[in-house]
């Protein structure tokens, strides 16, 4: 396998160049990851050339639907997914709430559905008010010591009953790696339907949809180097069972139906960047020319094995510290680089603010991640210190983090 151009790759990114952002490490990209040169410069141009209704026949607004199309295409393909099954919408948390309305007109009273509390709050939350309707809501629960999530605890809670289970792919607060494709494959012996959330999996490479056997996964773009937009994949046979949500007279409508806040037309048009950026990785590391879904396979090998190499330093760092807690794997191989903390002789907001005066960009609290805190006995007052990465981070940034981390707990 090549090594990872880091060059290369931050030269993609724009906001390396800005005066504003030099010196400054960023360790925050799970809430949130720089747009690729390509995201922008899609956005822009829809907004300078193309902002119009598109569809129509004139040139502006063929252009600015091409460019749509372009999206869903194109992001599809990485995905390995039909072209039918991609949709966009404002978040994650919006397609959740949609997907749970939808499959709440599905089912009876009595039927039963299974959640985590390893997740954030998009895909329990929603699922969990279900109750309210009759339906059972069983609860997976995560080692209260490590925690991870144990697929064999599945064989007690499915019955005749269950109807659809949900799960991260990873944590985005303990960033265990989920055995998605076996735990999907447990789901489907009972006949349930399978949804995950692959948010903080995402931006550390594109998934193979179809071999994980998720029937819906779902990811957030703006933390996947793209615009602020939800991006969820759903299986054409289970689209066409799901109620419409939309409007009635848009039923039969494919892109429409999960989608009741409309397209945002310029940000699903930048959204095809997001391929064309991973178009450009791959060139510049691989030669054979493949197929997009093998080529997000192999982007993905790439960005992991550049990703553990930059947090096994400062996993091992960590580990020797005596004052600090941290949460989810040791192995820098089991987890994406998403590192929880909890300092135990200093005040959380203390180490925060000296990190900031130090440039480096971490977060600070529950992320969302209410439900797992409380699961390993964590304090919500405060919450973490969460110190996260993705693959245009170089080693001399971990190392300001690092030393920044040094100071800040002594």
């Amino acid at each position: 396998m090549p090594q990872l151009d880091s060059t290369f790759i931050r030269s993609q990114f724009p906001a390396f160049e800005e005066p504003s952002l030099k010196g400054w490490g960023f360790f925050e990209n799970a809430g949130g990851s720089y747009a690729c040169r390509q995201v922008i410069s899609r956005l822009t141009n829809y907004y300078t050339r193309t902002k119009v209704q598109p569809y129509y026949g004139f040139p502006a607004s063929m252009a600015a639907g091409a460019a749509m199309d372009e999206a869903y295409a194109r992001m599809a393909a990485y995905l390995n997914v039909g072209g039918d099954e991609v949709h966009f919408g404002p978040s994650t948390t919006q397609n959740l709430y949609v997907l749970a309305q939808a499959f709440r007109e599905l089912w009876d009273k009595g039927d039963e559905i299974i959640v985590t509390n390893q997740d954030h709050e998009s895909n329990s939350g929603f699922w969990r008010r279900l109750e309210k309707t009759g339906i059972v809501v069983k609860e997976w629960g995560i080692d209260p010591e490590t925690g991870w999530l144990n697929p064999a605890d599945l064989d007690a809670l499915f019955s005749s009953r269950t109807r659809l289970l949900a799960f991260p792919h990873c944590s985005n607060i303990i960033a265990h790696v989920n055995p998605v494709a076996e735990i999907a494959a447990r789901a489907k012996a009972v006949g349930a339907w399978v949804v995950v959330d692959g948010v903080s999996f995402a931006p550390h490479g594109l998934p193979d949809v179809r071999a994980l056997g998720a029937d819906i996964y779902l990811f957030s773009l703006y933390k996947t180097w793209g615009p602020h937009l939800g991006l969820m994949t759903i299986k054409r046979d289970l689209l066409d069972t799901l109620p419409n949500q939309g409007h009635y007279f848009n039923a039969g409508v494919v892109r429409k139906k999960m989608t009741p806040a409309g397209p945002d037309h310029a940000q699903i048009a930048a959204a095809a960047g997001v391929a064309e950026y991973l178009d450009a990785v791959y060139a510049r590391h691989f030669t054979e020319d493949t197929e997009p879904a093998e080529r997000g396979r192999r982007i993905r090998e790439l960005f992991h094995s550049y990703e553990t190499g930059l947090l096994t330093p400062l996993m091992d760092w960590l580990r020797n510290r005596e004052d600090v807690t941290v949460l989810g794997p040791d192995d820098p191989g089991l987890r994406a680089p998403t590192v929880s903390i909890l300092p135990g002789r200093k005040p959380l907001d203390e180490v925060f603010a000296q990190l900031t005066d130090r440039k480096l960009m971490v977060g600070l609290g529950h992320f969302y991640g209410v439900r797992p805190l409380l699961g390993m006995g964590v304090p919500l007052d405060k919450g973490v210190l969460r110190l996260s990465f993705v693959h245009y981070t170089t080693a001399g940034e971990v190392a300001q983090l690092i030393e920044g981390l040094g100071a800040a707990l002594d």
